[in-house]
């Protein structure tokens, strides 16, 4: 064996001679140590037996305790010597003063009285002290004497014998407690919102996820914002709104964490929360109405007292087909609905909801790439003068024969296509079309030249410059102006929303026909009516049904009297929309009424069929 160390302090070196030191207590049995008489040594060999090499040979094991144990007693992390059966035979009063204790009160303790030791971690400390290992390193939370937790790194070697068999385990403890403590506080600050203190998104979809892993269990979630809250950042400032959102986290944390619900702040005004195992929609729908109830009244912030209303998108499912993803986009979604409902109120996913959204979607996303494939249609309905019965002409109607949803009628695409502004493409498309077939009309039927009826939408005089568009396509056609009749909405000509005086001068001017449509329904003012050119009204479906034998009103009869004979006054024709029958048709034309379309006359129908109708 090595008569000293060759290496400093705290060296593995130092580490054998101390185990050495505590073991075998070196400079009492120093007998141990001396190696046998070399055999054939003569007088002259040198024998280590002999008093000076004796002397030398225990100043050299007092140094080497000597510096070994300064070591270990001055150590700045904690050191203990264990036995095999587990018990400390030797502490450093680093170690003593980490655990609150001092040393003689470590001593013969045994080392899970200072600790819980784990299955795993005891497994792997046998194999060290059966010597199949010789160092493993764990983190532990050792107990301190006040009783508070201590967490620690621990190195643990195996220390042998002069045969290599284990003889006792060194423990070298570093505390980590400070630097487990800020990582705890940083993963805290990483999963809370600073504002409000409230889980953030991200602690909020761990613990959904967590929610979703679970087996047999329904899920629900309240997704909320408030309503008109940027008005409140604009107008008082976003100091006074950051208080609103501390005083909302405060209200439903108050409310609804005591029921072991998650309440977080996911984003802006957004806030969630999470019912992991539901006891079905009923207990969504009821906290909702509560997120809405504890919400409505007015806060008292920097002085002064301000509203702010919550909506609520509600979603309760079994966690089985489901996905964390899915459950916010879909919450998200019912929020909307809420929002588009009228605010301050909860809604509630609706799967039909959902697809007729998802096909709107789609609807909007290919309708310009339908456009150019052909995919759009037009077909005629016939109107007819009442007083004689005669064909005066035809209303184009546009339809899509989509591949994936089978022929959709205007209702189910039209307003989409004002949103979107495929509105303006569309539109020129249905007017040219319509000219074309109109002029192909008073070509082969000369005594009849129907006209053709188009609609437009504001949007079209918004965003084109409808005048040149028209005058364009009747020159391109050579479609008389007299023969098109361009028909807008009462809000369209009248309302805020978009006032085309000038162009309807215009197109007026040129001899095109303006009619407004569904008349009776909107502003219906007639005096406004009196300054522009507009030449037909068509009265609304809803003043027809009057009309029915079986469900006759006088009022609407009286009320479609009067409009007729005022348009009569101010040279305006009238065209009855939806007539059905025979007697609508006949107490219709007793009123003065000039004109009418509807399934009595016809349906639309492809432009072959309305040949035959002006052949006829």
């Amino acid at each position: 064996m090595r008569s000293g160390p060759s290496g400093p302090p705290g060296s593995p070196e130092d580490i054998g001679a101390l185990s050495a030191v505590g073991a075998l207590d070196a400079l009492g049995r120093l007998e141990e140590f001396r190696p046998p008489p070399m055999a054939g040594a003569g007088a002259n060999s040198k024998d280590i037996s002999s008093p000076v090499d004796r002397r030398r040979l225990e100043d050299a094991l007092r140094a080497s305790e000597n510096r070994f144990r300064a070591a270990f007693v001055d150590a700045g992390i904690g050191m203990a010597l264990v036995d095999r059966d587990d018990l400390i035979i030797e502490a450093n009063p680093a170690l003593a003063e980490m655990l609150g204790c001092t040393v003689p009160e470590l001593m013969r303790m045994h080392i899970h009285q200072l600790m819980d030791v784990e299955e795993r971690a005891r497994h792997v400390y046998r194999q060290l002290v059966r010597g199949e290992l010789d160092r493993v390193r764990l983190e532990k939370r050792l107990r301190h004497r006040q009783g508070h937790a201590v967490w620690t790194n621990i190195t643990v070697s195996l220390i042998r014998d002069s045969t290599g068999e284990p003889l006792y385990t060194l423990a070298m403890v570093e505390d980590v407690s400070e630097a487990r403590r800020l990582g705890d506080r940083l993963h805290y600050q990483s999963m809370h919102d600073p504002l409000t203190g409230l889980p953030n998104r991200a602690l909020f979809f761990d613990r959904l996820a967590g929610a979703c892993a679970e087996a047999d269990q329904r899920i629900g979630l309240c997704y909320l914002d408030l309503d008109g809250f940027q008005a409140v950042n604009d107008t008082l400032g976003h100091p006074v709104g950051d208080e609103l959102l501390v005083a909302v986290a405060r209200r439903l944390e108050q409310r609804f964490s005591p029921r072991g619900h998650l309440v977080a702040r996911v984003g802006g005004d957004e806030f969630a929360v999470l019912v992991p195992r539901s006891a079905g929609a009923e207990e969504l729908t009821a906290l909702a109405s509560e997120v809405v109830e504890i919400l409505g009244p007015p806060y008292d912030l920097a002085g002064q007292r301000v509203a702010a209303t919550a909506s609520v998108g509600v979603v309760e499912r079994p966690v089985s087909g489901t996905s964390p993803t899915e459950l916010v986009k879909d919450a998200d979604a019912t929020l909307c609905w809420a929002k588009s409902d009228g605010r301050s109120r909860w809604a509630l996913y609706d799967p039909e909801r959902i697809a007729s959204q998802m096909t709107r979607q789609v609807l909007a996303t290919t309708m310009r790439p339908a456009l150019e494939r052909g995919e759009f249609l037009l077909e005629y309905q016939p109107l007819v003068e009442l007083a004689t019965g005669r064909l005066q002409g035809v209303e184009a109607l546009v339809r899509w024969r989509h591949p994936e949803f089978g022929r959709l009628a205007p209702d189910r695409f039209i307003q989409i296509a004002e949103e979107t502004g495929a509105i303006v493409p569309l539109g020129h498309w249905v007017l040219e079309t319509a000219c074309r077939q109109a002029r192909s009309w008073m070509d082969r039927f000369p005594d009849a030249q129907p006209l053709v009826s188009v609609n437009l939408a504001a949007r079209q005089f918004r965003d084109s410059d409808m005048v040149a568009d028209v005058a364009e396509v009747l020159g391109r056609t050579r479609l008389p102006a007299r023969l098109l009749q361009l028909e807008l909405t009462e809000s369209a000509v009248m309302g805020p929303a978009g006032r085309p005086v000038e162009a309807l001068h215009a197109l007026d001017a040129m001899g095109v026909r303006i009619a407004i449509d569904d008349f009776g329904t909107g502003y219906s003012n007639l005096a406004y009516l009196s300054r522009l050119p507009v030449h037909v009204l068509k009265l609304a479906k809803s003043f027809v049904e009057g009309f029915d034998e079986q469900v006759r009103d006088a009022v609407d009869e009286k009320i479609v009297t009067a409009l007729v004979r005022l348009a009569h006054v101010l040279g305006i024709t009238v065209t009855a929309e939806g007539v059905e029958s025979a007697a609508q048709a006949e107490q219709l034309r007793l009123t003065g009424c000039d004109s009418a379309q509807g399934w009595h006359f016809g349906r639309a129908v492809p432009a072959e069929q309305i040949d035959r109708l002006l052949g006829g």
